[in-house]
């Protein structure tokens, strides 16, 4: 009994046909994204930028808009303030206090780090006032992140980013010919700067958990683009006289049924990660949701057109065993 296809075997979309104006959108996507990154930049986390994390649960269920108004007149900067799982649970952010005024010789004088103990006695002495005949406030966890600390995982951040780029790059190479190589890196920066782009716009806050949800989506969006150009470059041995466009397009179409059904099945799991998974993991997720269409979309649009694009020669395809298609 044959199973249900998604896409049936005779497709044959013009996705080559298409690829001037999948440029276009793409360029589109992509200034766009530095451009708002540049202009707005993005809202790091305390990951990155140094504070205190909060957990608290509180004997009833807060009013958010005066509990911010009451911590914020602590005079401390912006704090954020969050539900973190039940009405109850509050997830706090302080935000790292200013040690501008603080005298290194001064052995008296009080470290950056006792300033930011202060902030945070501050905050608990408030939460304890307003829920003194309510009950007790349960301080579940306290974590502080300094500011050189902040800076050094940022630098980490980047090039963990940078280097899976040339990690993949090399990979391709070796697995392919320096064409493939460049076209999936192409397509990877598509993808990096578009997610980086929503963070951008949205204002949604990111952390190390947004940085490891784009090494994902690069993982994810390589094997995709692995698969076609294993596909492309089987048709590339098979078809000696077929012309180049018609050869990639039939190589995607060939394709699109395992790259959606793939997509679509991945995109089910986080969804209902992002419904019911709680705030702690929601941005990862959302970064996630949205890596995986622009990955399949790049897989199709982007790391094909620009292989044809790189003057790909037939000869540069040698015969043989090495490097069979992913395709089980």
């Amino acid at each position: 009994m044959r199973g249900l296809r998604l896409v049936p075997e005779d497709t044959n979309l013009n996705f080559i046909g298409l690829r001037f104006i999948a440029y276009v959108l793409s360029a589109a996507l992509v200034l766009g994204s530095i451009g708002l990154t540049v202009q707005r930049g993005l809202n790091f986390g305390i990951d990155f930028t140094g504070g205190t994390v909060i957990e608290v649960r509180t004997p009833e269920a807060p009013d958010l808009a005066e509990l911010r108004t009451l911590l914020n007149d602590l005079d401390l900067g912006a704090i954020s303030i969050q539900e973190f799982g039940a009405p109850e649970d509050l997830l706090i952010r302080l935000p790292q206090q200013s040690c501008a005024d603080v005298v290194e010789d001064d052995k008296d004088a009080p470290s950056c780090a006792d300033i930011q103990q202060m902030a945070i006695e501050d905050v608990r002495g408030a939460l304890n006032d307003t829920y003194a005949e309510a009950g007790e406030v349960d301080y579940r966890r306290v974590e502080y992140v300094g500011p050189q600390v902040g800076e050094e995982l940022k630098k980490q951040g980047l090039m963990a980013v940078l280097f899976s780029l040339v990690g993949i790059l090399a990979y391709v190479w070796f697995r392919f010919e320096w064409q493939f190589g460049v076209a999936a890196v192409i397509a990877l920066a598509h993808d990096t700067i578009a997610t980086v782009g929503l963070f951008a716009l949205t204002q949604l806050e990111f952390n190390l958990s947004t940085v490891a949800a784009i090494l994902m989506i690069a993982g994810y969006s390589i094997n995709d683009t692995v698969i076609v150009f294993d596909r492309i470059r089987e048709n590339l041995r098979k078809y000696k006289k077929m012309p180049l466009p018609e050869l990639f397009n039939k190589s995607v179409n060939e394709m699109l049924g395992r790259t959606l059904m793939t997509s679509g099945t991945t995109l089910l799991a986080l969804v209902a990660l992002y419904l019911f998974g709680g705030e702690v993991i929601q941005s990862f997720v959302y970064a996630l949701i949205f890596g995986i269409v622009v990955g399949t979309y790049s897989s199709v649009f982007v790391a094909a057109p620009v292989l044809l694009n790189t003057g790909l020669k037939r000869g540069a395809v040698q015969d043989g065993d090495a490097g069979k298609a992913a395709e089980a």
